[in-house]
């Protein structure tokens, strides 16, 4: 793992999307398509921002996974998942060689297994992810299953990645929060050639600590990035306040 090191978000999204541009260019120059993982939330807002703007990004040759989405929330709600990518990223570039968004309103054992069957076709070249509140991985929360080999899978949200999704203002209440979600499982995340891992804001310093120096465990789902070949995660001052490495890497 990398850890690259920015002043502010946004000079941190600046970086974390130019590079993942750089990352499908290539991909596309060398295999004629790319497939690529996007995440969601607010640690992406500059990111895609900046994905979105990049220049000679062949998009007609990408195919385009999500890592979760809320269980029964509809479409229509400001926090689903689907509706952040459709207005952050799909509406803004042209359009994709496929786009696959998870339906949460489905079935989600159905759901789960078309998600996973489709995306067991597509060998994702780069990974876009965060690290939550509580370290959770997409919404893998601790304890994580390490061991599932399944790529999407039913994951049950503790109280911190909830009271989180409601101080981010997504939700009303915390009780409005789902307690249910689909999300990418830890190993499918770890299939991705390369994972792009964006985390501003201080409240995020202590799961990077926790995370990024620690040792690796479900407690802290994120941490088994540390085990990837090609990640780089993507810090501000303020998230990164806590490492005790603080030179970029």
């Amino acid at each position: 793992m990398q850890i690259n090191i920015q002043e502010t978000p946004a000079l941190l999204g600046y970086e974390a999307g130019r590079k993942t541009a750089s990352l499908i260019r290539k991909t596309i120059e060398e295999n004629g398509s790319a497939n690529v993982i996007l995440a969601t939330g607010a640690s992406q807002f500059e990111t895609l921002k900046q994905l979105i703007s990049e220049k000679d990004i062949a998009w007609d040759k990408v195919t385009m996974f999500h890592l979760d989405e809320y269980i029964g929330l509809p479409e229509s709600h400001g926090a689903s998942f689907r509706k952040y990518l459709k207005e952050r990223f799909l509406d803004k570039v042209p359009p994709l060689k496929a786009a696959y968004l998870i339906n949460g309103e489905n079935d989600p054992v159905a759901e789960c297994k078309r998600v996973s069957d489709l995306i067991k076709k597509y060998p994702i070249d780069v990974a876009l992810v965060g690290i939550g509140e509580n370290g959770h991985l997409a919404f893998n929360d601790p304890p994580a299953d390490f061991e599932t080999q399944d790529p999407y899978l039913i994951v049950n949200l503790d109280e911190q990645c909830r009271r989180q999704q409601f101080a981010e203002g997504w939700f009303t209440s915390v009780a409005e929060v789902p307690q249910k979600a689909i999300s990418m499982s830890v190993n499918q995340i770890l299939k991705s050639k390369s994972i792009i891992c964006s985390v501003p804001d201080e409240r995020k310093a202590r799961a990077i600590k926790n995370c990024l120096e620690g040792p690796v465990s479900n407690l802290f789902p994120a941490s088994i990035l540390q085990r990837h070949p090609d990640c780089i995660c993507f810090l501000d001052k303020a998230s990164a306040s806590l490492l005790t490495r603080q030179a970029n890497q």
